[in-house]
């Protein structure tokens, strides 16, 4: 094992280099084969946006797209995702301008420690993408793999809402 002196990551004899397209920008790395989306936009990338919660998909906190779908960046392979467009709450935002999920969760309030926020916004986009949004209870239901713990779950529907009403 040695350190990567641009990132001071650990890197292990076996490091491969990968180009990952992340919020539409090509980066190498070099990373182990078994290294998860997670860590290597942590780690590797600096995106820390993406928060780690429980590693074991159970929680949702590390959301982000791969190819514009919903994924769990604890259970993902980086290197799978070589080849393909990897979205993060970084690259949600365009032109200076908070996209309007994130300021409906603002408006309403709907975070309060904030730590599985980016997750929750992630998988809320795609939720009315997908339009699975037509009642509270299908809401609750399509975003139940994204764990709020201080329970700002009325709020977070209420943002939901209102960017779905808006649209």
């Amino acid at each position: 094992m040695d350190i990567d002196v641009a990132t001071g990551a650990l890197r292990g004899p076996w490091s491969t280099p990968v180009v990952l397209t992340v919020n539409g920008e090509r980066r190498a790395v070099e990373l182990e084969p078994r290294v998860s989306l997670l860590d290597a936009l942590r780690e590797h990338l600096g995106l820390t946006g993406t928060k780690k919660g429980c590693e074991q998909g159970a929680c949702g906190a590390c959301t982000v797209w791969v190819d514009g779908r919903r994924v769990l960046a604890c259970l993902t392979l980086a290197i799978a995702c070589e080849g393909h467009e990897v979205t993060t709450i970084e690259g949600l935002a365009g032109d200076g301008e908070l996209h309007p999920m994130q300021r409906a969760f603002i408006e309403h309030d709907a975070l309060q420690c904030g730590y599985c926020t980016p997750g929750q916004i992630m998988s809320a986009v795609k939720l009315l993408e997908e339009g699975g949004a037509s009642s509270d209870e299908a809401v609750a239901e399509l975003m139940s793999g994204n764990l709020c713990r201080c329970a700002a779950y009325p709020n977070i529907r209420a943002a939901i809402r209102q960017v779905r009403d808006a649209g």
